[in-house]
């Protein structure tokens, strides 16, 4: 099976697990929806595509799987790395990281590593496309116009 085939049955079956149908449903919106925008970014800016799924797959779950977001990018980095090591076809390199963008992406206003910077832009332009009308957070407002004029929007 392929990794990301086998990252999605770990992270379906947390999702599904999920006893509110309103939180399950935003979970998988969310997850996924980060997901599939930080590949678009990753091969418009060169960077792994399969990473950045994977990235966007796991950068929330812990908040969706426990239901607090409380210290969330940090307990969300630890869980990324624990499901990504028990797969066991991620390298060392790939769990650290997607560890650490993980860990980064609430950071908003902070410029981390460029992979971080994906998943945080990644993370933003969600948000947008799935809602335009709503007005960004005060913290992603400058991110999200960036990503306006980056990709012409």
């Amino acid at each position: 099976m392929e990794r990301l085939e086998a990252l999605r049955v770990v992270v379906d079956g947390i999702l599904d697990g999920i006893e509110n149908p309103e939180d399950r449903r935003c979970g998988f919106v969310h997850l996924y929806g980060v997901s599939a925008t930080a590949v678009l970014l990753a091969l418009r800016r060169g960077r792994n595509a399969e990473l950045a799924a994977a990235a966007g797959m796991l950068h929330d779950l812990a908040t969706y799987e426990t239901g607090t977001s409380d210290d969330h990018a940090a307990r969300g980095a630890r869980r990324a790395s624990e499901i990504l090591r028990g797969l066991g076809t991620f390298t060392d390199a790939d769990v650290e990281a997607i560890g650490r963008a993980v860990a980064h992406h609430s950071d908003k206003a902070a410029v981390h590593d460029a992979f971080s910077e994906l998943l945080k832009d990644a993370d933003v332009l969600q948000h947008f496309v799935s809602n335009p009308e709503t007005p960004p957070l005060a913290l992603h407002a400058a991110r999200r116009e960036a990503l306006r004029q980056e990709l012409g929007l």
